[in-house]
């Protein structure tokens, strides 16, 4: 992987994580595009989710503050409340992380056929989040965020966008949009360390992780997806209160028609 396409990788991996179009997704397909295997820089896909997990840390910095300080206060307070629904969300990807990995991580191995389809599964969601207007909650509950965590959990599948599909999950069920993308953003930080912290302890075994990458372009690409993960944070957050999320769905529906006929007639 040469430093120019670090960056290009680096760029689309930072802006499709908090945007509804799937990170996993538009990886698979760039890495297609520039005829690299994935597998080969497992390396290279744990640092700049790293990247992104600190430009969500910087980006909703007021948020982690507040639910840390909280924590040391003697007493059920709101803070308390929300890490235990962060808690209660990490259950489902912790089940599929523990006990099916290898058999997640195989489909990763399925070719961008399996992205085109997702994305249209994406686009369904967003499309359906969009017209269903249920009653609105006044906060998200227990129940709630366990069943986000589950689509959360789905959302391993290339092509099927992670926050997309958990912001989507929590308007179908009627949670505000003003604290959903804000719970999306917060909830992944848990997982993404954890599986960093997996992969680091592979590497530490003597499991080859780093493929072909230099420390150059890895560098690169840790920069390119943090500074456009800032971006793409704080955008997001802005999107989902003022509910324009359709147009992503047509943008996913496109990309996924596009990805299904070029891999078919290619």
């Amino acid at each position: 992987m040469s430093i120019p396409e670090a960056i290009i990788l680096g760029v689309l991996q930072g802006l499709t994580e908090y945007l509804p179009v799937s990170s996993s997704g538009h990886l698979t397909i760039g890495s297609a595009l520039f005829g690299i295997n994935p597998e080969e820089n497992l390396k290279f896909t744990v640092m700049v989710h790293v990247a992104t997990v600190l430009s969500t840390l910087v980006i909703l910095w007021k948020e982690v503050v507040w639910i840390l300080k909280g924590l040391f206060k003697f007493e059920m307070n709101d803070e308390k409340k929300y890490t235990i629904n962060i808690l209660i969300s990490m259950i489902p990807i912790a089940i599929i992380g523990f006990f099916f990995k290898d058999s997640v991580e195989s489909i990763f191995s399925s070719g961008v056929i399996i992205v085109g389809i997702m994305l249209l599964v994406t686009a369904l969601l967003l499309t359906l989040s969009h017209f269903y207007k249920p009653r609105q909650k006044e906060e998200i509950g227990y129940r709630d965020a366990f069943i986000i965590g589950l689509s959360q959990a789905v959302a391993v599948i290339p092509g099927l966008s992670r926050s997309g599909t958990t912001i989507a999950t929590g308007l179908l069920l009627g949670n505000q949009k003003a604290s959903l993308a804000q719970f999306s953003f917060l909830m992944v930080i848990p997982p993404i360390l954890g599986e960093a912290l997996l992969d680091i302890i592979k590497f530490s075994q003597g499991v080859d992780v780093t493929g072909t990458i230099s420390s150059t372009a890895l560098i690169a690409g840790f920069l390119a997806a943090f500074i456009s993960g800032c971006i793409a944070c704080k955008w997001m957050i802005n999107l989902v209160r003022k509910g324009k999320l359709i147009y992503f769905a047509i943008y996913c529906a496109v990309v996924g028609i596009a990805t299904i006929l070029f891999t078919v007639f290619a």
